[in-house]
């Protein structure tokens, strides 16, 4: 890394910049292309299978840009590549008048947008190395980012249309592309090492945590179906762009604070967290209990001010248990399986059942399916918690049973 870059506050201004428009171009795509997708006709099972495929287009998109980061060795024109990739591919997405067409540039779109947080995490890793405090203020301007960009978006592109957000995603992909550009030149000399295939595998002859991963599929699912369809369901109930806007906005309010608390009182024992997650899952029913019965968009609002203890409390208690479950060689290989079959193959899930259920029988029923899949997933956590409880469990023993 080059060492005779400044890194001072305002000779890093721009990084700050970068990481508040980058969060905010993402989640106004998060929050309202949905919308746009039902506006031009399509039904609740097309949106969902479109929003399915980022997920599994991500699994090409991260290895490749990893490594064309790597060979090129500079993290910031990588970063701008995506930028201009994903800028000129959402004028096509937006252009495009058949379904076909539009499945084929959503690819196009995924590949550029599903590695562009990590890229951006990476870049800014290398601006402020050694310095933790540092890289969580940059991240904190990308919480700002996310909450007040979709709380202010909804009114924006209401008054324009709806193709506002095709407007509205350029103009702040622009900005940071422009912050950027304003960045000091840096050089990408170290890589994170390769995840082995042998590492994976060691990872999933570990029984208990595979039983770990299958009973948090039951709890995320639910939770990605309600990120896929909530801003439909407000929509469906007379709810405008600023009620799905102020929903996002309640529902990442008061996040940070809730890591914090959990980083700072959650002891790191294994039964103590098995404990903590199955009552964060029970809390995530509870929330789908409320959802299935909502009959307001200002009843949803406040329901998702439960998101920060749920979403919050499982993934972080999640990413605990994970590194508890194996030994120290292999956490990074866990913490990968965990990220990619929570966030990533649960999402492929949410998408085409949550459309399915949506689009035959209804918001209700969706929330109540939810709610039914994420006791199960509260049952299997229950049920490892008494197993741990009364034998024990190390890491560095091999597990025959679940």
């Amino acid at each position: 890394m080059q060492n005779n870059t400044k890194k001072s506050s305002s000779s890093l201004l721009p990084l700050g910049l970068l990481n508040f428009f980058i969060y905010g171009t993402m989640v106004i795509f998060a929050a309202f292309f949905q919308l746009y997708l039902q506006d031009i006709g399509l039904d609740k099972l097309e949106i969902g299978s479109l929003m399915a495929i980022g997920p599994i287009v991500s699994l090409l998109a991260h290895p490749f840009w990893r490594y064309w980061s790597d060979r090129e060795g500079n993290l910031r024109n990588t970063l701008l590549i995506i930028m201009i990739g994903l800028l000129i591919t959402i004028q096509f997405v937006f252009k495009v008048n058949t379904f076909h067409m539009l499945y084929f540039s959503m690819i196009l779109l995924y590949f550029f947008q599903s590695p562009l947080l990590s890229q951006t995490n990476s870049l800014i890793l290398g601006y402020v190395e050694g310095a933790e405090q540092k890289f969580k203020m940059y991240r904190l301007w990308g919480s700002l980012g996310w909450t007040f960009v979709a709380l202010a978006a909804g009114p924006i592109i209401d008054s324009v249309g709806h193709y506002g957000i095709s407007l509205l995603f350029s103009v702040m992909l622009i900005i940071a592309i422009g912050s950027t550009l304003l960045l000091p030149s840096i050089k990408h000399t170290t890589s994170t090492p390769w995840l082995k295939t042998t590492d994976i595998r060691r990872t999933l002859h570990n029984r208990y945590f595979i039983a770990f991963i299958i009973f948090g599929m039951f709890v995320s699912i639910p939770n990605a179906i309600n990120s896929t369809f909530m801003p439909l369901f407000i929509s469906d109930l007379g709810g405008s762009r600023l009620h799905v806007g102020g929903a996002i906005f309640l529902s990442t309010l008061f996040e940070a604070g809730a890591f914090t608390l959990l980083h700072r009182f959650l002891k790191q024992k294994i039964t103590y967290l098995m404990g903590c997650i199955t009552l964060v899952s029970l809390l995530f029913a509870f929330r789908w209990s409320l959802m299935s019965v909502a009959t307001t968009p200002m009843q949803i609002i406040l329901i998702q001010v439960l998101h920060s203890v749920t979403f919050g409390g499982f993934f972080y208690v999640g990413t605990r248990l994970t590194a508890l479950f194996l030994p120290r060689p292999i956490r990074s290989s866990g913490q990968a399986v965990f990220a990619f079959a929570l966030s990533g193959l649960a999402g492929v899930f949410a998408g085409f059942i949550g459309g399915w259920i949506f689009q035959n029988f209804g918001a209700v029923i969706m929330y109540k399916t939810g709610m039914i899949l994420t006791l199960c997933g509260v049952g299997g956590f229950g049920a490892m918690w008494y197993r741990i409880y009364k034998n024990g469990y190390s890491p560095n023993i091999t597990h025959k049973e679940p």
